[in-house]
């Protein structure tokens, strides 16, 4: 059985963010780098699926994607589209650590080191004197215009935007998704392999049907796939996700 990861839903919310979800050539490698890293535990595994859970709630879950191109960062021609930020007590431990794991250091700063896990996915850890050990901070997501992109994710969660300036948007809530603004953004055509998608987002939702009328009223796209614990959209920069239950 998998273990949710769902916090109660926000007031005016369509759902619950459940799993920030990676797309992966080797399931076991990409599940294991992220367990040792944040600390977390496998709450559930198939052939080609597998879920770490934090120890601070957030559902990171690895997709099987065995010809996943996978992301160049910084540049558009095979990007990131989006990246998994952790707050750290110490950059240069933290750091070392995800190194020893497997990561490659791609950028270090004062207060962030951008780093890429074992399968290619670019990952910050951020400074946060006080951090309790490895916390996620939140979910950043690319686009061509932050301020847009937030507030079509605000109505899905139901969470206010919190900071919108300089290109970069935020909500607020206990798992917090950040916006910022790319030049030339390249978004992926999922399910193009030519064009692929590096992650999503799961969002529980109570009833697939009203979940799915309110996410198209307000821009979504809905796109090939499904079943009938789950359908498959794009937000209005293209990402996709998917409404589970």
């Amino acid at each position: 059985m998998t273990e949710s990861t769902s916090a109660a839903p926000a007031s005016g919310g369509l759902g619950t963010l459940d799993s920030v979800v990676l797309d992966v050539p080797n399931l076991t490698a990409e599940a294991d780098f992220w367990k040792a890293l944040t600390g977390g535990t496998v709450s559930s595994a198939d052939d080609d699926w597998i879920t770490v859970v934090t120890p601070d709630r957030w559902g990171i879950a690895f997709q099987l994607a065995p010809d996943l191109v996978a992301p160049e960062w910084p540049g558009q021609e095979h990007p990131q589209q989006a990246h998994l930020d952790l707050h750290v007590p110490d950059l240069a431990a933290a750091s070392a650590r995800a190194v020893e794991l497997g990561a490659t250091v791609l950028r270090e700063n004062e207060q962030w080191i951008t780093l890429a896990d074992p399968a290619g996915h670019p990952f910050d850890v951020c400074l946060k004197e006080g951090a309790d050990g490895v916390t996620v901070m939140g979910t950043t997501f690319d686009c061509p215009d932050a301020s847009a992109l937030a507030r079509f994710w605000s109505s899905v969660m139901g969470e206010p935007v919190v900071y919108d300036a300089d290109g970069v948007a935020m909500l607020g809530g206990s798992r917090p998704l950040l916006f910022q603004s790319v030049e030339g953004y390249n978004a992926p055509r999922w399910p193009d392999p030519a064009y692929p998608q590096q992650l999503h987002l799961d969002i529980e939702v109570a009833d697939l049907d009203a979940g799915e009328a309110a996410v198209l009223a307000l821009g979504a796209t809905r796109l090939p796939g499904g079943s009938e614990t789950f359908r498959v959209f794009a937000d209005p920069a293209g990402h996709p996700f998917c409404l589970v239950r």
